[in-house]
């Protein structure tokens, strides 16, 4: 496919000849070209070697085709998107400093007073770049980097160019891998020395706030030996009547002895194709935990996936995605036991109704001389009337023996008997029904932060209401 085929961009050449700090009048163009990828790099005063990452990105791209399994995605235009969009803000340490709509929007989402209180750090992405991002001097004292991901890759290079999209994701990976090693920006780089534990949260919130936009949004995390860390992201988007896409990337490196948990709430509109890729690498003794909540997006296809390469690694995989009208979720969990003696854990739950679609579809892998792995995957769906569905895909592929595996699915709906009980003690029909909901999802949001079990809740209130577009 030659790139000119594509919708050109449309960037004039005072555009490219303005100084940095009047380069956030870039102009949005609709479709990527080579040119568009060269630009983005150039306005980022990037490094020779992540230019030459994107262009191998792009030609990736441009060889492959759509994926064929999950979901169907042949609606989505690639062509109608806007590849790199800068906020009309420059990056602050100082939230006051940010122009008042991007502050009123992230004060909606809780982010300076949580920031306040129980996080160690805080960062917020508008559109295409990270506008605020402050670490709490405490952790930075004993060496944890918390930044900007564009910072990070001019600031810690050889870090960076060790770990950005090597052997975890490449950008072979599939044809939206490709997609985000091109055009990606701004997002969150970690690294956690040896033997330091932050027991304090550490937060980003992602805005896509254009229609037609494309978020990129690129997560880095490298923990290294016995060191541990909690990481918390969320997302969302305005509903618009053109489509959306999020193709974010995260990376998480578990070093010896580690521990990592990764939790993510991400409730983009229903106009949002969100097919974002995550992947850990999980080394000896050390543990992975994604605790996630997907609604909002018209289609979801994101399935965290755990590498365990070390003995006695272990990883817990728990998520619940919402369906309702008009909306697929299609999420699950990839394990890969290539290790003796490792562990997964996977519990799923979904909730379909007004006819939304939710599936499971997930990969369990454990490899000859993986011996003594343990694996235990349970999927719970409930169905809320009788237009909507619910579907479970696994796959697993057992090369050893000596192992032990179970799989568990159940699917019910909410009965009249239970309706009855609840309503006869005085609740209406829609107080008990949400009540039913909420001990039906309460094992996964137990596990969030207190401030996002509460806006999970709520979320999945509101789009049972039908308040969330």
């Amino acid at each position: 496919m030659d790139p000119d085929n594509i919708i050109q961009a449309t960037i004039s050449k005072e555009d490219l000849d303005t100084p940095n700090e009047e380069r956030y009048k870039f102009k949005a163009s609709l479709g990527l070209t080579r040119e568009i990828v060269e630009t983005i790099s150039r306005m980022k005063n990037e490094p020779d070697w992540m230019l030459q990452k994107r262009l191998h990105s792009f030609d990736v791209f441009m060889q492959k085709d759509i994926p064929k399994w999950g979901v169907d995605l042949s609606p989505l235009d690639l062509k109608q998107i806007i590849y790199y969009m800068r906020p009309d803000a420059e990056r602050t340490q100082k939230w006051e400093n940010l122009p008042e709509d991007i502050k009123k929007t992230f004060e909606r989402l809780g982010i300076p007073a949580a920031e306040r209180t129980v996080l160690g750090g805080a960062g917020a992405q508008y559109e295409s770049d990270v506008v605020y991002h402050s670490l709490k001097k405490e952790w930075e004292d004993k060496g944890v980097i918390f930044e900007d991901c564009d910072v990070a890759v001019k600031k810690y290079p050889e870090i960076a160019k060790k770990y950005f999209m090597t052997k975890c994701v490449p950008a072979e990976n599939h044809k939206f891998a490709a997609l985000h090693g091109a055009v990606w920006s701004g997002g969150t780089f970690i690294y956690v020395p040896e033997g330091v534990k932050v027991t304090m949260p550490l937060q980003a919130y992602f805005r896509m706030n254009a229609k037609n936009m494309g978020q990129f949004e690129h997560t880095l995390i490298i923990v290294e030996k016995n060191a541990e860390v909690q990481y918390i992201e969320g997302c969302s988007a305005p509903q618009y009547s053109v489509n959306s896409l999020h193709a974010g990337c995260v990376e998480i490196f578990v070093g010896e002895g580690a521990r990592v948990r990764y939790s993510s709430v991400e409730n983009w509109s229903r106009n949002t194709w969100n097919l974002n890729t995550k992947r850990a690498i999980v080394e000896k003794n050390a543990t992975m935990e994604w605790i996630g909540g997907n609604m909002g997006s018209g289609v979801t296809m994101l399935y965290p996936c755990s590498m365990l390469v070390g003995k006695n690694a272990r990883a817990d995989h728990i998520s619940i995605a919402y369906a309702g009208k008009g909306q697929n979720q299609d999420t699950g969990a990839k394990v890969f036991h290539m290790a003796p003696n490792t562990t997964s854990i996977i519990k799923s739950k979904s909730i379909s109704n007004e006819g939304g679609i939710a599936s499971y579809r997930g990969m369990l892998k454990i490899i000859k001389g993986a011996v003594n792995s343990k694996s235990m995957v349970n999927c719970d769906a409930l169905i809320m009337d009788d237009i909507s569905k619910s579907n479970t895909f696994p796959f697993m592929d057992v090369k050893e023996n000596a192992v032990d595996i179970g799989h568990e699915a159940t699917v019910g709906k909410i009965s009249d008997d239970q309706l009855f009980y609840l309503m006869s003690r005085g609740l209406s029909t829609e107080q008990a029904t949400q009540m039913i909901v909420s001990g039906f999802i309460e094992p996964i949001v137990k596990e969030l932060p207190l401030e996002y079990a509460v806006e999970l809740n709520r979320l999945i209130q509101l789009q049972m209401e039908g308040s969330v577009g």
